[in-house]
């Protein structure tokens, strides 16, 4: 189960696509849950077998009163996937930011949080010398922004992208390279989905980590190739696009490993922005296992 369909995701689409889940006896079926918090009640209740969502859920869910805990066993994102939009394609200094209007995520998200980062790690108060408009919903964002709408905005790609093309904005900054690596979305399954199927983890996790490494060194255009019959009715080119800046901006890992570093940096984060008390910070081993991309490294 995936939160949305997304080419952020792409290396999973290249795992299926270049069959490494079928080398590995596994069968792949997509449900996109449309929110995080939905994929997560879907994976505690059996509903679904595996969830890519963010880490921040796994925490969620081990601090709260569900007697179910899930275990993230497989990187994929390194860090955010938005990219700032300006309208035009003068040369971008963080400090252009200074009292414009920025088109965003709801408050408390995680874009919001990444994006609040960046603009701090830049000398920017998100609070004082920005204003951040996140009460547009995402699929409104686009024409709100076309219709003069704010200074700049965040978009994911494919938007991004679309909006080059097509002369309506000009991509000059990817939030997560701005931020650096913390990773944002992860493979997960129950602590008793493991216990009982730890071939299809591991057999999941190889797969990944052969696809993240084929992205590594393969052309966008290849990759777009690969990725096309995902997104039925987007350009060859678009995906190319996407793929190219995804890939520049170091979005995808190297290898499935989630480092405690990078757990800890999203937890920091996160006290930051409000959204998790110090308190109820977790520990790195009661979220992740590392079996399963630590066998693979073998």
């Amino acid at each position: 189960m995936e939160t949305v369909h997304h080419i952020f995701f792409s290396p999973l689409y290249i795992a299926d696509g270049l069959g490494y889940f079928k080398d590995q006896g596994i069968r792949v079926e997509y449900t996109a849950s449309q929110g995080g918090d939905k994929a997560m009640a879907a994976l505690l209740s059996g509903e679904m077998d595996i969830a890519l969502v963010g880490p921040e859920a796994a925490i969620y869910v081990q601090g709260s009163q569900s007697p179910t805990k899930v275990k993230m066993f497989c990187g994929l994102t390194t860090s955010d996937g938005t990219f700032l939009v300006s309208r035009d394609d003068k040369p971008f200094d963080w400090k252009d930011l200074m009292g414009k209007t920025i088109l965003t995520f709801r408050r408390g998200t995680t874009p919001a949080l990444f994006l609040d980062e960046a603009l701090r790690q830049h000398g920017l108060d998100p609070a004082k010398d920005v204003n951040l408009v996140g009460n547009i919903g995402i699929p409104a964002r686009i024409g709100a922004f076309l219709s003069g709408q704010g200074d700049y905005a965040t978009f994911f790609e494919l938007d991004a992208s679309k909006l080059e093309k097509e002369k309506k904005g000009v991509v000059v900054a990817s939030i997560g390279k701005a931020v650096g690596p913390i990773d944002y979305t992860a493979f997960m399954a129950t602590d008793a989905y493991l216990a009982k199927n730890p071939e299809v983890a591991r057999g999941w996790t190889k797969a990944i980590g052969r696809a993240l490494e084929w992205m590594a060194v393969s052309t966008p255009a290849e990759a777009a190739k690969l990725l096309a019959p995902f997104f039925p009715g987007v350009s060859l080119d678009l995906i190319e696009s996407a793929v190219d800046r995804q890939r520049m901006s170091g979005l995808w890992k190297r290898t499935p490993e989630i480092r405690p570093e990078a757990v800890e940096a999203l937890q920091k984060l996160q006290v930051t922005g409000g959204v998790l008390k110090e308190s109820q910070k977790v520990s790195y081993d009661s979220v992740v296992t590392r079996q399963f991309f630590d066998a693979g490294a073998k």
